[in-house]
């Protein structure tokens, strides 16, 4: 038997089912928790690595390296 979201609760609190207890099936069990929490953190550290790889970059010279050559007369 379902029971309809505004219907009284089969608990017996007097309540509708949808104040009362249809939160209760819905709930994240631990594991799922868990599995939040780990993707949560690996995502979190991936931004980190990937924004210090960036500031890595900018303090890299960035395209060829020009030197002037005294010789030639002009830049290398």
């Amino acid at each position: 038997m379902t029971v309809g979201r505004n219907a009284p609760c089969p608990c017996g609190s007097g309540r509708k089912y949808k104040r009362c207890c249809i939160s209760k099936g819905q709930r994240t069990s631990l594991g799922g928790w868990v599995t939040l929490s780990a993707v949560g953190l690996m995502l979190a550290a991936g931004a980190i690595i990937m924004l210090s790889s960036i500031k890595n970059l900018e303090d890299e010279p960035q395209g060829p390296r020009r030197v002037w050559s005294e010789e030639h007369g002009h830049w290398h």
